[in-house]
Parts: structure tokens; C-alpha cells; sequence
């Protein structure tokens, strides 16, 4: 099965191979990916390299955290895209973001109000989880339509934080 995934402004070409082989961009990896837990945090093996992350799954955006880095991953079936594409509509540029939670944890900062305009890469929130400090960034260019959290505020992982349009 072949899917485009989007990172900022960066498409890659992954195609899963067969259990333990992923290519990406035509380069082949070896890989083991095996969850740690009732939570969605994962051990991946890559190459020999061992990794954790933390991987929130949605129909539109992604969220994964590793390295103590927050990415915003949009993935496609590569079908899909092609059917989309045939069909001309533009991919998630005039639908509302809804940012959402990765994982549990305390809000420590929203350093974006309502009606403000981001750009891609904007920090949204900052978000404390597993004793470490996530920078929540904005996947796209846009208005703050919605705050729905506040500094000090317990939020639940897939909790709508903010809306950007």
C-alpha cells in the first residue's frame, strides 16, 4: 500500500513493503513498531535505531511526538489523492483545522487568541505531557477561529484544543 504523508511543506512516498520493510521517498527501512502500552505510545526500531513515540492518529492530521519534537503528519491513500485530484478539489486548504490534544496533559501556555492570523509553524499550545514540554504548531497558514483551552487547564488526549480557518 502506497500513501503520500505531509510534513509542513514536505510530501514523502511511503509504501509498506511487508511487515518489517517501509520505503520512504524510494529508500527501503527496515522497521519494528510494536506498542508499549494501553496509551498510543509506541517502540520503533529503525535501522538498528531505537525510538519512542507517541502517535495520536485522526481522519485529517496526525499527531506524533518523538524526539520530544510535535509533528503535524497529514496521510493520504495514494488513490485517493489521485481520485481527489482528478475530482479538483484542493486538500484541507479551506476546511477548519482542528488542533487536538496528542496526549493527555496540562495546557502551559496558549500564546494565541481568537481572530489572530498564524502562520505555518506558529506555536498554538504548549502542552506538558510525560514530565516534557510539547510545542503544539499550526500545520498551515490561517485565523484562530476557536480557544477552547486555557493556561492551567487538564485537557484528554484527541481534546479539541483550538480551530484555525
Amino acid at each position: 500500500m502506497k500513501y503520500i504523508a505531509s510534513i509542513k511543506d514536505r510530501e514523502y512516498s511511503v509504501e509498506i513493503i511487508d511487515e518489517s520493510h517501509v520505503s520512504v521517498d524510494g529508500k527501503v527501512y527496515k522497521v519494528d513498531l510494536t506498542s508499549m502500552s494501553d496509551q498510543p505510545v509506541y517502540s520503533l526500531l529503525l535501522d538498528g535505531l531505537s525510538y519512542e513515540a507517541l502517535v495520536s492518529p485522526s481522519d485529517e492530521v496526525w499527531q506524533v511526538l518523538i524526539k520530544g519534537e510535535l509533528y503535524s503528519v497529514q496521510v493520504e491513500d495514494e488513490r485517493e489523492r489521485r481520485l481527489r485530484a482528478a475530482g479538483g478539489a484542493q486538500i484541507g486548504e479551506n476546511r477548519e483545522f482542528h488542533l487536538k490534544a496528542p496526549m493527555p496533559g496540562l495546557v502551559i501556555s496558549v500564546p494565541v487568541e481568537e481572530g489572530q492570523e498564524v502562520e505555518q509553524g506558529d506555536v498554538l499550545v504548549i502542552l506538558e505531557s510525560m514530565k516534557m514540554q510539547n510545542e503544539l504548531r499550526s500545520p498551515r497558514a490561517g485565523k484562530v477561529t476557536r480557544v477552547k483551552v486555557a493556561e492551567g487547564a487538564t485537557v484528554d488526549q484527541k481534546e479539541t484544543l483550538l480551530s484555525v480557518e
